[in-house]
């Protein structure tokens, strides 16, 4: 009965078993989660620092860290701000090529990146695409404030922390799809003679 369903009381059975396939969907749902959630909580901390932060400024730790309402047209450091067309292309396509990436994400260590990474750029694009002054040419709601650095928010957290991640599992030699350099350096390698 049970082969005429086509089940397998086999537990080696690679269609009813498959750990990598199952490993491959925990990580990529820890990818999904993780965007979802960098993208509310830039969302919803934006909204916060446009109704709290309207009549001023709120010290937290003296003149180091200061919540500063301000809307930044252009990058890092209001650098480009005649070109705020050009960081919405481009948060675009970083968007469409971490979608991209995220179907081989097989390593927990790159699902979090790529997470993060996707969660700071869509963040920051929402703005670009939906705030004042016109639909794709809009500012990006900065409101974190230290000391001789540009003002920043959640999504630039995300990104900067998506980076680091990125850069570490480089240097650990971890690919996307969860293998290390020294595996493969191994699988390519000419297998030794039997004696």
């Amino acid at each position: 009965m049970q082969a005429a369903r086509g089940a397998s009381l086999n537990p080696s059975d690679p269609v009813d078993h498959d750990p990598s396939g199952r490993r491959r969907l925990d990580v990529r749902l820890v990818f999904l989660a993780v965007a979802v959630l960098a993208y509310l909580v830039d969302l919803g901390s934006k909204e916060w620092a446009l109704r709290a932060l309207a009549d001023g400024d709120v010290p937290l730790l003296g003149d180091w860290f200061v919540l500063h309402l301000t809307f930044n047209p252009g990058a890092a450091f209001s650098t480009g701000t005649d070109f705020t067309i050009v960081f919405t292309c481009l948060a675009m396509v970083a968007v469409v090529v971490v979608l991209w990436l995220s179907r081989r994400v097989a390593s927990t260590g790159w699902a979090l990146a790529l997470g993060l990474l996707l969660g700071g750029v869509g963040g920051n694009l929402t703005d670009r695409i939906v705030r004042e002054p016109e639909p794709f040419h809009g500012h990006v709601v900065d409101f974190l404030m230290l000391p001789n650095w540009p003002v920043f928010n959640i999504a630039d957290v995300c990104i900067n922390v998506a980076a680091g991640l990125i850069i570490l599992q480089t240097f650990r030699g971890v690919a996307l799809d969860g293998s290390r350099d020294r595996d493969r350096g191994e699988a390519d390698a000419p297998a030794e003679p039997e004696r």
